[in-house]
């Protein structure tokens, strides 16, 4: 008989791979540092190009540096950090109080310092996936550092091109002798996008994109030309003079992991605020959402009407969003503080600030009509609206954990009043388009036998005016989104688990809400769920992946969508319970 085992498929193959880069990072992670180019690193390196994740693009090319993931890693990593030998990454350990700069990257919320020319530190405060996310996006750096170091080197020697761009870079950075008109510094400009587009081994065309995108980013980072020298400067001392490269983690992140140091801070902070305000036994909304949807939806009709007429939320948004409005977003914050909204910003270093909304307050005669506000059950109810920024991959168990425990003052233990949780997120799509809505029935815990099948108060029906397309389905919640390949995703999209996307934290934030609801019984077990995605990329198209630019304009429609109709169903119950699902 034969018994011969049929060889493993792609997706079979990526999913290894992401098991090893998982046990590789958290061995790493125990003995407390590593080297990049050393074996340790290079086993890091090796499962990281097997996966082939497809928002590194064509890392796997030895020949071309992959530029859309560079730009993509680089705006979620400090600035100026192309420059350092030295990667460290520590807990909240009172830098934050030194005179060391803070640099927070453009895309990503963490607190980073530059403590000299060659160190960086990068403070995680959102548990693993942070330190996921972290050293996948500083692998994939490091790979193309070595293609650019590589391409400057023949025979141990620096080529001719790379000589012409460092002069001009280090001219740039010293400010020596800056160009006399600006034709001699467009001329400057064209003669480095040819010397740079062979040293990433990409065409002219792709260099001046490439510069355009980084340019976009401001004072966010040093620049490309800039990164492109400093990357390619490391990766060729490292091969010349061995001078290497470490990442490290201090003891103390190594001693905080896992343990809702952070998290526990935060929700206290929270519920000393409801419980010190008169505010605890009211009904409780808690809406995880952007911190300016909820507010906007709410206040921006009162100030706008005036210069707009009676137009939609959704139109004002787009007012609210051009950057040259910045005194009317002030306007409707102020708004919104003079009736009911309060602000409490981040004292536990979650990067999760809350907006606190007294419906008691609401100026109901001045909102928008879009408001389906039930008059009768608001003021009887009065209802408190939480609404809290994103949390990252893990982090969600932790803040949903800690905020759903009952809150314990001197001898008292007093539970929340916990009416609906309501959660608004970014996610990748397999089923349709960057814009497009989803409607999870399940999350699905990637890689563990964890699946979180739930009712949600969200219907597709809900969205029928709207005229955006709706996907229902389960949902896959990944270790990072940076760890995805079109191999895993077309099987979890073509097999009978037909998932329709994924995202990073639903199945831990579900693990909190049915500990809290079927296990501590601090919440209601019926508690009201409602949980809608807008589509912020498909991975599955080439060139639609986050590395290819965000929404932008694109995101609002969306995104005011899924907030009116989140509003309408706290602020009127019986409407949204008495519609049938027509989907």
């Amino acid at each position: 008989m034969n018994f011969a085992i049929p060889p493993r498929t792609r997706a079979q193959e990526s999913r290894a791979a992401i098991e090893r880069i998982y046990i590789i990072t958290r061995h790493l992670f125990i003995r407390g540092y590593y080297k990049p180019n050393g074996t340790s690193g290079a086993a890091l390196k090796e499962a990281l190009l097997a996966l082939q994740p497809e928002i590194y693009g064509s890392m796997a090319d030895s020949e071309k540096v992959e530029l859309n993931g560079l730009v993509y890693v680089m705006e979620r990593l400090p600035r100026g950090i192309e420059q350092c030998r030295f990667v460290k990454l520590v807990a909240a350990e009172g830098y934050g109080t030194s005179g060391f700069e803070k640099i927070i990257p453009a895309k990503r919320r963490r607190n980073c310092y530059r403590i000299d020319p060659e160190t960086m530190l990068v403070e995680v405060t959102r548990g693993r996936s942070e330190i996921y996310d972290i050293l996948t996006h500083l692998t994939f750096m490091y790979i193309e550092a070595n293609k650019i170091g590589e391409h400057a080197l023949e025979e141990n020697q620096p080529t001719q091109e790379w000589l012409k761009l460092e002069e001009i870079v280090t001219q740039q950075m010293n400010n020596d002798s800056p160009p006399s008109s600006q034709v001699e510094a467009q001329e400057m400009k064209e003669r480095a996008f040819s010397y740079a587009s062979t040293l990433l081994g990409r065409t002219y065309a792709e260099t001046v994109e490439a510069y355009e995108r980084f340019q976009a980013a401001g004072a966010t980072n040093n620049g490309f030309f800039q990164i492109i020298y400093g990357l390619g400067r490391l990766a060729m001392e490292e091969t010349q003079n061995r001078s290497d490269r470490q990442i490290a983690f201090s003891p103390a992140l190594r001693e905080r992991i896992g343990h809702h140091i952070h998290g526990e801070k935060w929700a206290r902070d929270v519920k000393t605020f409801l419980l010190d305000n008169d505010l605890w036994e009211r009904p409780l909304h808690i809406i995880s959402a952007n911190l300016h949807s909820i507010l906007n939806s709410l206040f921006a009709f009162p100030i706008l009407k005036p210069k707009m007429g009676a137009c939609s939320i959704e139109e004002m948004a787009r007012e609210l969003n051009l950057p040259e409005n910045h005194e009317l977003q002030q306007q409707v914050w102020e708004f919104g503080q003079q009736h009911g909204m309060s602000y409490l910003p981040d004292g536990a270093g979650t990067n999760i600030s809350v907006q606190l909304f007294d419906t008691a307050l609401l100026p109901v005669d001045l909102l928008s009509p879009e408001l389906q506000i039930d008059r009768e059950f608001l003021q009887q109810e009065k209802p408190i609206l939480l609404v809290m920024d994103y949390a990252f991959g893990e982090q969600a168990f932790e803040i949903f954990d800690e905020l759903l425990k009952p809150y314990k003052r001197d001898t008292n233990i007093k539970k929340l009043n916990v009416g609906s949780i309501s959660v608004m997120g970014k996610a990748g799509t397999l089923t349709g388009e960057k814009g497009d809505l989803m409607i999870p029935t399940a999350h699905l815990f990637e890689g563990t036998a964890d699946n979180y099948p739930f009712e949600n108060a969200i219907q597709p029906h809900h969205f029928a005016q709207s005229g955006l397309p709706v996907h229902k389905g389960a949902m896959i919640t990944v270790l990072g989104t940076s760890l995805q390949n079109a191999d895993i995703l077309k099987y979890f999209k073509d097999s009978s688990w037909s998932a329709i996307g994924l995202e990073m934290e639903g199945a831990h934030m579900q693990k909190a809400i049915q500990a809290a609801a079927k296990i501590r019984r601090s919440i209601d077990e019926n508690v009201t769920l409602r949980y809608a995605y807008y589509a912020s990329d498909n991975p599955l198209i080439s060139g639609s992946t986050l590395a290819s630019g965000s929404l932008g304009q694109l995101g609002i429609k969306p995104t005011y969508t899924i907030s009116l109709q989140f509003l309408n169903q706290i602020f009127n119950p019986s409407a949204s319970s008495n519609s049938g699902d027509s989907s």
